[in-house]
């Protein structure tokens, strides 16, 4: 008989506890809410991912951590109900090879980016991770006419075609889908584009806003990413309270 333990083969306690705990924070942080999800590339294989089974992220717990393959499909098979848009994350992992971590969110305050002519640009230093460009993503340029969720793996290659090379694709009345290089980089960069996203909103009310130059930005991604851990205890300290 199956163990817990066996959906997650070789992957570090630390890791399952960080992917649960980025569930926890993605929540407390107002990035997700009922729906929405996190992924890491398993560490030992490059080609699994780990991620929760259909559950809102501020309930997901070890015990929910599945392993998936790169076509999104359960390693060991539980029998539970999966969430629907996993394509996202396999398709991704497929493309990107130095992606680890994805997250899949409808942050409210990255629809209006995703569904204007509007780009979101960094207006601050903590999000200088945007310098490099936001892509866009029209699921009806390559679906037609759906009910907007990413439920296959065609819908989901070409998300993760229209991502290309920049670290958030912003999707046209849905949301947005961030990448990074770990969990709490993930995480950071998710949390950093909806507040840079508040703030681009209300510069935009006074007049023309003043953005980071190409160079500026990522001289401030740069240090920033020397400081997740700083943000990380924080929020983990706060999403346990």
């Amino acid at each position: 008989m199956n163990t817990q333990a066996d959906f997650h083969t070789g992957a570090d306690a630390a890791l399952i506890e960080d992917l649960v705990m980025g569930n926890h924070i993605l929540f407390n942080e107002k990035i997700v809410d009922a729906f929405g999800h996190l992924s890491v590339r398993h560490p030992n294989n490059p080609n699994h991912y780990l991620m929760s089974r259909h559950l809102a992220p501020g309930l997901v717990t070890a015990a929910d951590v599945l392993t998936f393959d790169l076509d999104s499909n359960p390693v060991h098979d539980m029998g539970v109900r999966y969430y629907s848009e996993r394509f996202i994350h396999g398709e991704i992992y497929k493309a990107r090879p130095d992606v680890m971590a994805v997250v899949h969110c409808h942050a409210s305050a990255l629809i209006p980016f995703g569904s204007t002519r509007t780009g979101l640009r960094p207006i601050y230093h903590m999000s200088g991770f945007l310098g490099c460009g936001c892509a866009q993503f029209n699921i009806a340029d390559t679906a037609g006419k759906t009910d907007m969720l990413i439920r296959d793996p065609s819908r989901a290659k070409s998300l993760a075609a229209a991502l290309g090379d920049k670290s958030i694709v912003l999707m046209r009345g849905h949301g947005a889908t961030v990448i990074g290089n770990a969990i709490r980089q993930v995480v950071y960069r998710s949390v950093y584009a909806t507040m840079n996203a508040q703030l681009q909103l209300e510069a935009i009310r006074l007049g023309e806003p003043m953005y980071l130059d190409e160079e500026e930005a990522e001289l401030a991604a740069q240090s920033n990413d020397k400081s997740l851990d700083r943000a990380w205890n924080l929020w983990k300290r706060e999403a346990q309270s």
